[in-house]
């Protein structure tokens, strides 16, 4: 399972003389990562490289040090910790002494995974969303139980012959929770989700 940040964070660091300052934060959207990026953004420093990954979806930059040297490292260090819906920032001031690819490639990667290591990390369930219409009868039990299973959420429109609920709940329990709901109201209401494969 991907993981995500629960809040923004910070690592700061020295190598030969060159200071590299780490921000990384979670984001839902590039928008999200464009407007971290300009935020943070230092135009005294020597560079503002980058990278972000949101799904398959990711970008990275260099910002004139070396190409590959900068962000990809960054990027690197973001996979492999398992992040996603995650985008990092790393200031550098130059001190003067070169460091070579190679060492880019570390201070970059390793300021970059200091970073995230310090973060408290949350998993990213991914969910599905389905439909359920009952009775007014059957409403009551249908929700205690639905409630109570883990990561489902339910919202209520009512209807003059009874309740429509739009039903979100963690991909993998669709079958479980269908069975359920047929058992609960004795088959007279059923949790429909727009994938016909998941449907009985």
């Amino acid at each position: 399972m991907p993981f995500t940040l629960n809040a923004p964070v910070e690592h700061e660091q020295d190598i030969k003389k060159s200071r590299f300052i780490a921000h990384a934060a979670p984001i839902a959207s590039e928008e999200e990562a464009k407007a971290f990026l300009a935020e943070k953004s230092d135009p005294t420093a020597t560079h503002n490289c980058w990278a972000w990954r949101l799904g398959q979806a990711y970008r990275f930059s260099d910002d004139g040090e070396p190409s590959g040297t900068a962000g990809k490292p960054i990027l690197q260090a973001i996979d492999g910790q398992e992040l996603d819906g995650v985008v990092v920032l790393v200031i550098r001031f130059f001190g003067g002494i070169l460091l070579g690819s190679g060492g880019l490639m570390r201070a970059y990667g390793g300021t970059t995974a200091q970073a995230l290591r310090l973060g408290t990390k949350a998993e990213i369930i991914p969910l599905v969303t389905g439909e359920l219409a009952c009775s007014f009868s059957d409403l009551a039990l249908l929700k205690a139980r639905l409630q109570a299973i883990p990561h489902l959420s339910l919202v209520e429109h009512f209807e003059a012959d009874g309740v429509r609920f739009d039903v979100t709940l963690k991909r993998g329990d669709e079958a479980m929770t269908q069975r359920l709901v047929q058992d609960l109201t004795s088959g007279r209401s059923r949790l429909r989700f727009p994938d016909p494969a998941t449907n009985d």
